[in-house]
């Protein structure tokens, strides 16, 4: 497999602009992957190796960045006992160059060129990679596929977006600064005044803390989005509909639905922007099939684009790694030599609820908190190994147990932000632990050496500018 991407052309090795003064290090335009938005205009002060603050982060990014960090946990650890780091490599390899049926799972708080290696592991050992997004952002995966896509930057709907229109979404709580960077407040190139120049709408199934920005509200009934969506898509094609009937479908009076039609074709750009409301209830793909398919209808009237609100960490950039390499987001099998795409058949639920994977290697992730009961019973049963800057449930429990720098704040690297947007990551801190690409790549290798393909000139992380 060839690893090589184009457009990531230095991004692992740019460091932090580094100021020093009154004894403390400011680290400029650092970038927070504490949700979606991926703020890159944070600046962190570090005093003695150590985070203090983290000056414009909202309080979702502040917990992140100066969250306590241990330089006591244990580098590597096999069944539960210290060991090197060559050992745990050692280990993690034997055990994934025997596997008849691995699994690699997680990628989604890695940085993309750690992504990379463990889509590589996946390839030459012929088993499953799954990413988080089939837990929760997966059909909107598979909508696409479907349906296609029209969107944007974040930074086009800054300067252009008009409406805003936000649909199982609430990000107050999940996106905090959204509303303040990228979709309400600020002023942009034809939206000179900001908020004023805006129409913001939220539809949910209850009234949200954004709800109360909103200037139209519309309560819908649980699981009724499929059926709203349409109703939209029936209007706009001047489909007659009947009252009493979409009144009952919907919980919404049909005159509510010809309103904000109106306002979307009076738009000069409008948005959707909807969240897991909408994709994690009745309806799952079809819902995000729905939302997408009526963007396409609306550019027969006006700009229309739809941008989900992808969660924290690295989503989006997971998606993107596999997409590069595989031509497939997520759920991806190699067993035949060759990459297949199928959900519900190669997605880490339910390979291990049927107990068919006889080794994991989780990346960046805790399964034994995300995923179901019978998929976290069979996980306990086979060997696993775990590659990651936290201390999970899943760690404890592995079988080789790597602990690795913290991206965005103990190493560089490259992440997407919800817009597929890629960003450089700054580092803040040193640190005793290993990268994710270091322990990766070793893993790689000596798979490779174990399967009787030979070697490969081991990665290493790009030379930090300072």
């Amino acid at each position: 497999m060839d690893h090589a991407q184009p457009n990531d052309a230095g991004a692992a090795g740019r460091d932090a602009t580094a100021v020093t003064g009154g004894g403390s290090t400011t680290v400029a335009d650092a970038v927070c992957t504490a949700c979606g938005c991926a703020c890159d205009d944070i600046e962190l002060t570090v005093e003695d190796n150590r985070l203090v603050a983290a000056a414009r982060a909202c309080e979702r990014g502040t917990a992140w960045f100066l969250q306590e960090r241990s330089a006591d946990l244990r580098v590597a650890t096999i069944g539960g006992q210290t060991a090197t780091l060559d050992e745990a490599v050692e280990e993690a390899a034997r055990i994934l160059a025997a596997a008849r049926y691995p699994l690699i799972y997680g990628l989604s708080a890695a940085n993309c060129e750690a992504q990379r290696f463990a889509v590589a592991i996946a390839d030459w050992i012929g088993g499953n990679v799954d990413t988080t997004t089939s837990t929760c952002d997966g059909p909107m995966g598979m909508a696409f596929h479907g349906v296609g896509e029209m969107t944007c930057t974040l930074g086009e709907i800054r300067h252009r977006g008009d409406l805003v229109i936000f649909w199982g979404a609430d990000p107050h709580e999940t996106h905090p600064r959204h509303a303040e960077r990228f979709s309400l407040a600020p002023t942009g190139i034809f939206v000179p005044r900001g908020r004023a120049d805006r129409t913001c709408v939220v539809v949910d199934v209850r009234k949200t803390k954004t709800a109360d920005d909103a200037d139209l509200v519309i309560i819908i009934k649980p699981g009724a989005d499929f059926e709203a969506l349409w109703t939209l898509r029936a209007l706009a094609q001047g489909i007659a509909l009947d009252a009493e009937e979409v009144e009952e479908q919907t919980g919404v009076p049909l005159a509510t639905w010809q309103n904000l039609l109106d306002l979307m074709k009076r738009a000069q750009f409008g948005v959707f922007m909807f969240g897991g409301g909408l994709t994690t209830t009745r309806g799952r793909f079809l819902n995000a099939e729905a939302v997408l398919a009526l963007t396409r209808d609306m550019n027969a009237f006006t700009r229309f684009v739809c941008v989900p609100l992808r969660g924290p960490g690295n989503v989006a950039g997971a998606d993107n790694v596999l997409l590069w390499t595989t031509g497939f987001p997520f759920g991806v099998n190699f067993a035949l030599g060759y990459p297949r795409f199928n959900p519900g058949e190669y997605t880490a639920e339910e390979v291990l609820a049927r107990r068919e994977a006889d080794a994991a290697l989780i990346v960046a992730s805790d399964p034994i908190g995300e995923l179901g009961p019978a998929a976290r019973a069979h996980l306990a049963a086979i060997s696993t190994i775990c590659v990651g800057a936290a201390e999970t449930a899943t760690s404890r429990a592995a079988r080789v147990a790597i602990h690795t720098a913290a991206p965005g704040i103990e190493t560089a690297g490259t992440v997407y932000r919800m817009d597929e947007v890629p960003l450089p990551l700054r580092k803040a801190l040193d640190t005793p632990y290993p990268t994710d690409v270091d322990v990766l790549s070793r893993i790689e290798n000596r798979v490779k050496e174990l399967r009787g393909y030979g070697t490969v000139p081991t990665r290493t992380e790009k030379p930090q500018r300072v």
